[in-house]
């Protein structure tokens, strides 16, 4: 699994990174196809080798931690996991539960990926 440091150099990878996609919207178009409208909009899914890749901010304990996820219908797997700084803590983590990157958090994100 990458570090932060080492998603740095992954240029490939960071150019995969779907940044308005979050946990709750990639298990709605991959899990639940029945839940959602994909044949019309952004994403289509035909198969199992379509993909998105994503980050998810993991607050279910300390310390919380960002993870870089690509998931298709059949997987989700954890490509990078990097904690969360503690600056962001109180405004992401306030309820225990994963969610999407917050607008200050991905706004950070994007400078240290030079995005």
């Amino acid at each position: 699994m990458l570090s932060l440091e080492d998603l740095k150099k992954a240029d490939d990878l960071i150019d995969e990174i779907d940044w308005d996609l979050g946990p709750a919207e990639a298990v709605k178009l991959y899990l639940e196809w029945g839940n959602t409208d994909w044949g019309s909009g952004k994403y289509t899914i035909r198969s199992k080798d379509d993909y998105s890749t994503y980050f998810v901010v993991n607050c279910w304990r300390r310390p919380y931690w960002i993870y870089l996820i690509r998931r298709n219908s059949e997987d989700a797997e954890e490509l990078a996991r990097f904690e969360l700084p503690e600056r962001f803590e109180k405004d992401v983590c306030e309820l225990k539960g994963v969610y999407a990157l917050e607008p200050d958090v991905k706004a950070w994100l994007k400078k240290e990926l030079d995005v």
